[in-house]
């Protein structure tokens, strides 16, 4: 395994214990190929880093912006952990040149797939807090994602439900969605739309508005906030 001491002077943070830096670059592309090297992929610590980097952006969130309700405050941190972020903060860190892959993901790219990057910034997020704890992984999220939550509050344009919806049905899915969008009766004078999206025949969402754009954004907008009900429930 690669040694991650200078690396570490970038990230900020010296780990106690070097292994769990290492398993979470560990692409699970590496194992078959190396048997004996590494005994895991980072997908364990993917799973906990989400949890961990949702929580500690939501308490920002909470704490930042106490005039926001709390759906204003779901669509900032739904901008703030999806797949693209994750990447783009990857990235500012070289965090893909570190990756553990098998040679066939190297060949296709592998350490500039979003996918690869976003889940192995989650796993050193995991790595981070059980490395440390609670507070300095913390400390570590609001160090990276600084800038990000700096910008949420000056660009209105941020939030686009859209886009967002499909970053996160097309890894769980494989599939884009669809809209269904319909013109409803005139009601004094004013056009309407309804529309729905859908994923493998069923409605994940739907909303109305006086276009088939703001429509279609409603719709997504409905599909998010079921996603975000049925993670708190």
């Amino acid at each position: 395994m690669a040694d991650l001491s200078e690396w570490q002077q970038t990230l900020g943070t010296r780990f106690k214990d070097p292994s769990l830096l290492e398993q979470a670059l560990v692409h699970s592309s590496f194992i078959n190929e190396n048997l004996g090297t590494a005994t895991a992929s980072n997908e364990r610590l993917e799973f906990l880093g989400d949890s961990v980097l949702g929580m500690v952006i939501a308490g920002e969130l909470y704490t930042r912006y106490p005039q926001h309700s709390e759906g204003e405050m779901t669509k900032m941190r739904s901008v703030l952990v999806r797949s693209g972020t994750l990447k783009s903060i990857a990235e500012s860190i070289c965090l893909g040149d570190y990756i553990y892959l098998g040679k066939g993901e190297e060949a296709s790219g592998g350490r500039h797939k979003m996918a690869n990057l976003a889940g192995a910034m989650e796993s050193l997020i995991a790595a981070v807090f059980l490395d440390q704890g609670l507070e300095a992984a913390r400390d570590f999220i609001l160090r990276l994602f600084g800038a990000e939550l700096d910008s949420l509050s000056n660009n209105s344009n941020l939030i686009d439900y859209k886009s967002q919806l499909q970053q996160l049905y097309q890894p769980r899915y494989k599939k884009t969605p669809v809209y269904r969008t319909i013109e409803t009766a005139e009601v004094k004078r004013n056009r309407m739309f309804f529309s729905e999206v859908i994923i493998d025949d069923k409605v994940m969402g739907s909303g109305y508005g006086r276009n088939k754009k703001n429509a279609e954004t409603a719709a997504a907008r409905s599909a998010l906030e079921q996603e975000t009900e049925d993670f708190t429930r």
